[in-house]
């Protein structure tokens, strides 16, 4: 209560706040079963768990920790793509960012144009990272890495070629069809 008798509730947001922090809290956990049920709970709160999922990625030191997070994040699904990609930007962190690259491969083609279009930065590691992303994602990723081909951005285009590229025969065949049929124009 408070000063004039009014009975005090904790504001839904800092109700929620601690319930995603127990909740990250518990992906920690020995019991494997709680720590599954953490992830899918997280999942179930959805976009608000994203950036705490974000900063407790960033503060793992230890793979299984990573692990655990990433997989949350992904299960959150599409409204981790732009806050994941930025965090990204800023974290230089190689074991942040390959966990994050991991978790948005998960998403499929939602991530696509976005992880394609992070690619055009300065940061050559970082579009090390994205390129396995959509590697992960695969066959919808190739369709739009293949358009990049002819791209005026030079980064964008050599992007494209390597990650097309680093799929093997997923990625192979439509950028030599690309070549092939450019040579003939």
């Amino acid at each position: 209560m408070d000063g004039t008798g009014t009975l005090m509730t904790p504001d839904a947001s800092d109700t929620n706040k601690e319930t995603i922090a127990a909740l990250i809290g518990r992906l920690d956990d020995p019991a494997i079963d709680n720590r599954h049920n953490a992830v899918l709970a997280l999942a179930g709160i959805g976009p608000d768990a994203v950036q705490p999922l974000i900063r407790s990625l960033a503060e793992a030191t230890e793979d299984e920790r990573r692990w655990y997070r990433s997989v949350a994040l992904a299960k959150v699904g599409t409204p981790i793509i732009s806050p994941l990609i930025a965090a990204m930007k800023e974290n230089p962190d190689r074991e942040f960012r390959r966990y994050s690259a991991a978790a948005l491969g998960e998403l499929g083609e939602a991530a696509v144009e976005p992880l394609i279009d992070a690619m055009a930065c300065d940061d050559r590691e970082l579009r090390g990272y994205l390129s396995k992303a959509l590697c992960r994602i695969g066959k919808p990723a190739v369709a739009p890495l293949t358009r990049h081909l002819s791209d005026a951005d030079e980064i964008l285009r050599s992007c494209a070629t390597l990650t097309l590229w680093q799929m093997g025969e997923t990625g192979l065949a439509p950028m030599l069809e690309k070549i092939h049929d450019a040579k003939k124009a």
